[in-house]
């Protein structure tokens, strides 16, 4: 056969090189960066774009009715990321952008100023240093959905939109009382959030329009342009109710703005579950690989086939089979790479449980390039393993397994013939969990990014969990 012809496998390491460095998002970036601006040199323009490096920055929208919060959520935002705060309110104090003066006069004028207006402004304060590096919090912009279209085509693209919301009553009630601090741009209430300081209180101001036929006015305003913001940003957006302490809004905002949205990159999963006998890795790994087809690798099930094939590497694990010798590192991790790199794995991806089992068998895993990109830990109180376990037994005649509690054998011929297995006699299960326990911490903090599972529960929870945190991304490190 022609060498040419055959399937083109892609070596194992391409797949981890290419999610750990999120090269098919930096790709997907550079591509709309081309095509918003558009820019007579791409190849400089890339570049100049990578040399940025500030793809994983924050680029967040706060919007929300007046009197909702957008204020002090974004400081606390902006203090907590690090990032720039960027308003009408700060572009107007501005004196360095050259827009500043022409926005001015319109506001002296007590004219409208131009959507196009405020978003070429916002679009030369967000290119500047500060804001490329650390990333940049709007307040209260986009108002409308012409204003949130004109900064999608001057290539301003939100990573995340936070939507405060909160009943018209309480927002009226809340702008009566407002009052800003012109030193430090802080809001207080006069009555839930009035500052201890003397000196604070001397200077605070009421800031202009607060009045409540002024709000009244500017809520029904809002309530009419928002659907057209919905629109534009739903993939991206989450609203949270404002009516509730500061600190409780802060923390959602703060939860969702550090949550990374799914990929459109490919995505061949790579699973590994571990956990103490008897906590449901088996089980789990089986609905995974049926619900999507990937392959099901029981590492101590591959061991078996390969004593039952003959194959080579088989052949030296029989004599540890027959003496109830644990099988060598180096000989399972032979097995384990050979199987892994087959075309149904490299291309369906794979779900692998019983293997690792310490910190030196994981490391050895990562040397042979085989990461995996999820990993759970299924836990399970002591209590509940030795009820799971030494209540197993199995049929000889038919190998079906039964359980006296939860499977009883359905006749009494087939409850005669039901056997137990040794390795679950009480005492072989206290060992094997003395050996798990010794080792479980050191791979905990081997596979920093591995979920955590209460295993104790119906399976058919615990899969929908571990389903949901497959389909979504990692979180973000700081």
């Amino acid at each position: 056969m022609d060498a040419t012809s055959r399937p083109l496998r892609v070596p194992p390491e391409m797949g981890p090189y290419a999610e750990k460095h999120g090269l098919f998002q930096l790709l997907q970036n550079m591509l709309e960066k081309l095509l918003i601006h558009k820019p007579d040199d791409p190849i400089d323009f890339m570049i100049t774009h990578l040399k940025q490096d500030n793809d994983d920055v924050p680029r967040i929208c706060i919007v929300g009715p007046p009197a909702s919060g957008k204020t002090t959520i974004a400081m606390w935002l902006c203090k907590q990321l690090d990032a720039v705060r960027v308003s009408p309110e700060t572009l107007l104090l501005e004196e360095l952008l050259e827009l500043t003066k022409e926005v001015r006069a319109y506001k002296e004028r007590e004219q409208e100023i131009p959507n196009a207006l405020w978003t070429n402004l916002i679009q030369e304060r967000l290119s500047n240093v500060d804001c490329i590096k650390r990333g940049w919090v709007l307040e209260g912009f986009p108002e409308n959905r012409e204003q949130a279209w004109m900064l999608q085509s001057a290539g301003i693209a939100p990573r995340h939109v936070v939507v405060l919301y909160a009943p018209d009553i309480v927002l009226i009630e809340r702008n009566l009382g407002k009052r800003v601090d012109p030193f430090t741009e802080e809001v207080y209430h006069t009555t839930f959030d009035w500052p201890s300081d003397p000196l604070v209180q001397q200077r605070l101001v009421e800031p202009e329009g607060v009045s409540e036929q002024e709000t009244s006015k500017k809520l029904l305003d809002y309530h009419r342009n928002f659907p057209g913001i919905f629109q534009t940003f739903h993939k991206i957006l989450k609203s949270i109710n404002a009516d509730q302490p500061c600190a409780d809004v802060f923390s959602q905002a703060l939860t969702y703005v550090q949550t990374r949205h799914r990929s459109a990159a490919p995505f061949t999963p790579r699973i590994l579950f571990c956990g103490p006998p008897g906590s449901g890795k088996s089980l789990q790994a089986a609905l995974i690989a049926q619900k999507y087809g990937i392959v099901n690798i029981c590492c101590g099930q591959l061991l078996k086939e390969a004593v039952a094939d003959k194959t080579k590497l088989g052949e030296l694990v029989k004599p540890y089979f027959d003496n109830g010798c644990p099988v060598p590192d180096n000989i399972v991790l032979k097995i384990l790479a050979d199987r892994l790199n087959r075309l149904d794995c490299m291309t369906s991806g794979w779900v692998l449980h019983g293997f690792p089992r310490d910190l030196d068998q994981a490391e050895q895993l990562e040397r042979i390039r085989m990461i995996p990109n999820r990993v759970f830990f299924l836990n399970l109180p002591y209590e509940s393993i030795m009820e799971r376990l030494a209540q197993r037994r199995i049929d000889p005649a038919t190998g079906e397994r039964y359980h006296i509690t939860y499977k009883p054998a359905p006749s009494p011929d087939i409850q005669a013939r039901l056997r137990q297995n040794p390795k679950d006699l009480e005492g072989k299960i206290e060992m094997r969990l003395e050996i798990y326990y010794r080792d479980i911490k050191d791979l905990e903090e081997f596979y920093e990014n591995a979920f955590y599972i209460n295993a104790d529960q119906d399976p058919h929870v615990v899969f929908e969990y571990i389903e949901s945190c497959i389909i979504k991304p990692l979180p973000q490190k700081s």
